[in-house]
């Protein structure tokens, strides 16, 4: 990079503290999804019905890979934002094609039609939540610093002893 290059300076402690906050909701948002398909609508979701509302660990293990994905995601912002540029329009449409791929997966999978398009709803909200709310804020995590002069200027304040005031002339 050339001295005379505009550097982009990324804010990690505010990325990685909305990221938190980004996995928090997505693993939320699983385990709402799920207490609802169990618990109103009677479907099952990654364990049987017998297993009740709560499910068992599967359900944990659902929110934390659902927290896990939003943190992977903002790894990929950070990234992105660091190299390229228009880095949201780039990190929206991976993220939207990934979560078209997880809504779809599960889609292909030999279990019955209400458990597939379920599975896939909860996964399409946890995709469409993690998107909407990185891109939401990454932007003000970037910071675009001039780039710096090859001879320092002298700061002129407000006195400078090597002018001579008319005043004090006369």
């Amino acid at each position: 990079m050339t001295e005379n290059e505009t550097q982009i300076r990324i804010d990690a402690g505010r990325l990685w503290a909305g990221a938190a906050a980004t996995a928090l909701v997505a693993g939320l948002i699983a385990v709402v999804g799920i207490l609802i398909a169990r618990g109103i609508v009677q479907v099952e979701v990654l364990a049987p019905k017998a297993e009740g509302a709560w499910g068992n660990a599967n359900t944990v293990t659902y929110a934390l890979v659902s927290a896990a994905v939003a943190l992977a995601a903002t790894g990929l912002l950070h990234l992105l934002l660091l190299t390229t540029p228009r880095a949201t329009t780039f990190f929206t449409w991976i993220m939207v094609l990934l979560t078209l791929i997880a809504v779809v997966l599960p889609l292909s999978l030999p279990v019955d039609l209400a458990s597939r398009l379920t599975t896939g709803l909860i996964n399409l909200a946890i995709g469409l939540a993690v998107t909407s709310i990185l891109t939401s804020f990454a932007p003000g995590t970037v910071h675009l610093e001039p780039p710096q002069q090859q001879y320092p200027q002298r700061h002129i304040g407000p006195y400078d002893e090597t002018v001579e005031w008319r005043d004090q002339q006369q």
